[in-house]
């Protein structure tokens, strides 16, 4: 929790010296990893995470997307791919609506060799204060015909989403065809700051007396938006 608060400070003294006051805006930090994923008979696997928010959130400190080390699954019954893949962000915002959202794509290779995804998953950042291990389902595009399903696999083009951000507006989602794949683990340290005082309910109460709302985390939650 110490490398929570010291990224909060940084993240409030550079809204502070940002155009928006403070008093019209409220702050979310939040520290954690992609930890691990499962996927039956994945081998060799790497992710890639982008956050995505609404266009009135502001990053103010960290970064909105990484790429992980290459892992093979664990010599257990669990066959975890373990990358333990840093998520480090601040953001400010006067409205809660675009709330982030945390897309990951996992990559692997195809039998010829070729890197091919894996596995999207997405999830809203958490909103409330505190510890948070979310879980993140993964889907991969499928082929419309058995045709194309046979082209794809002899050249190793694979369906795959352009820009993997379109996951987090919903574009398209209507006439996709995906299939499940297994699933990523996350886990979260989240700190908010002023929603309270701007009106907004996240579940979290700030004790009596604290200034500025929300500031103190609290333990649990699963990670679901509001």
């Amino acid at each position: 929790m110490e490398g929570s608060w010291k990224v909060f400070i940084m993240a409030a003294a550079a809204a502070a010296a940002g155009g928006v006051p403070s008093q019209q805006c409220f702050l979310l930090s939040v520290t954690g990893q992609v930890e691990s994923a499962r996927l039956a008979g994945a081998d060799q696997l790497y992710c890639r995470y982008q956050l995505h928010g609404g266009p009135d959130w502001d990053i103010v400190t960290g970064l909105e997307e990484g790429i992980s080390q290459v892992s093979r699954p664990s010599q257990d019954a669990r066959q975890l791919l373990v990358w333990n893949l840093p998520v480090e962000v601040s953001y400010k915002a006067t409205n809660p609506y675009g709330w982030p959202q945390l897309i990951v794509s996992c990559y692997g290779p195809d039998l010829f060799g070729n890197d091919v995804i894996r596995g999207y998953g997405v999830s809203h950042l958490p909103t409330a204060a505190g510890a948070h291990r979310v879980t993140l389902p993964l889907f991969v595009p499928e082929s419309t015909s058995q045709l194309q399903k046979l082209v794809s696999w002899f050249t190793g083009r694979r369906p795959e989403l352009a820009d993997a951000s379109s996951l987090a507006t919903g574009d398209g989602r209507d006439v996709m065809r995906v299939r499940s794949q297994g699933y990523v683990t996350c886990s979260f340290q989240v700190v908010t700051k002023d929603l309270q005082r701007l009106g907004y309910d996240n579940g979290r109460r700030a004790p009596a007396g604290a200034a500025g709302g929300d500031l103190q985390p609290a333990g649990g939650g699963d990670g679901r938006p509001g």
